[in-house]
């Protein structure tokens, strides 16, 4: 009788405990549903990360945001190879650098908009991040003539807020979807294997000046991008200017 009513005890308290598990998986799992939810939510707004095209080209582009010392040698590099790309300015750099930007337009390259001081964008309201839009444009387009009419924003930053004071300000939002991570010190071919088997049509690759090896590698890179089959082409030249639509994962589509 003793061990029955013991047993009794231990099974009722075996169950209370799994049932205390189980609720808290429940409840700890909870918020990771709503993430997963909130990021494909359809409504969200989001930047061009690719374009969907069966054309064989992608865009290459290149922040700036730290120094200018390499950027004589990467303007020789591209110019060698004949190719032109989309340099993203922070407005403080143009304020450092005002030669260099001369010398990317001169050169005939795309110059985007990076934001004015190179803040975390998702922290600020619709007001100031559209100041930090027209800010760097201003600063461009007194150096240039040219306003930009790209915008991509700090970190890799944006939520709607962030888009949406570019969209009312009339820039289009560019992201990437490829990296080289120059920026963390990898070598040319260490960058390569990042591309060789991820890229295709209509990638937007992302790379920086100031960089370690971001000036020697540059013309292995486009070297090696050009030999799989792919032209070149500046961000401007890859995106639809209109009739479009970007899609759950970011893809501008043409709108049928």
């Amino acid at each position: 009788m003793f061990l029955v009513f013991h047993k009794a005890k231990i099974y009722s308290y075996a169950i209370a405990v799994f049932t205390v598990i189980v609720l808290f998986l429940v409840a700890t799992s909870k918020p990771f549903e709503e993430t997963v939810q909130t990021s494909s939510n359809p409504s969200r707004k989001l930047p061009i990360y690719a374009v969907e095209t069966e054309e064989k080209k992608v865009a290459f582009t290149m922040n700036c945001a730290w120094n200018a010392d390499d950027i004589e040698s990467i303007l020789e590099t591209l110019k060698k190879c004949n190719i032109k790309i989309t340099f993203f300015l922070v407005g403080d750099w143009v304020d450092k650098y005002p030669e260099a930007v001369k010398k990317i337009q001169e050169n005939g390259h795309e110059i985007a908009n990076h934001s004015d001081s190179h803040p975390h964008v998702n922290e600020l309201n619709l007001e100031k991040n559209k100041q930090e839009i027209e800010e760097c444009s201003k600063k461009i387009e007194e150096i240039t003539g040219i306003k930009p009419s790209l915008y991509r924003g700090p970190y890799g930053e944006y939520n709607d807020t962030v888009i949406s004071a570019a969209e009312s300000l009339n820039y289009k939002t560019i992201q990437w979807s490829l990296d080289t991570l120059d920026y963390s010190g990898l070598t040319g071919d260490q960058m390569w294997n990042r591309l060789d088997s991820k890229i295709k049509p209509g990638d937007i690759i992302l790379s920086h000046n100031g960089t370690k090896h971001t000036s020697d590698s540059l013309e292995m890179l486009l070297t090696k991008i050009q030999e799989k089959g792919y032209q070149i082409v500046k961000v401007s030249d890859l995106i639809y200017p209109d009739n479009s639509i970007i899609d759950v994962n970011g893809v501008q589509k043409r709108q049928k």
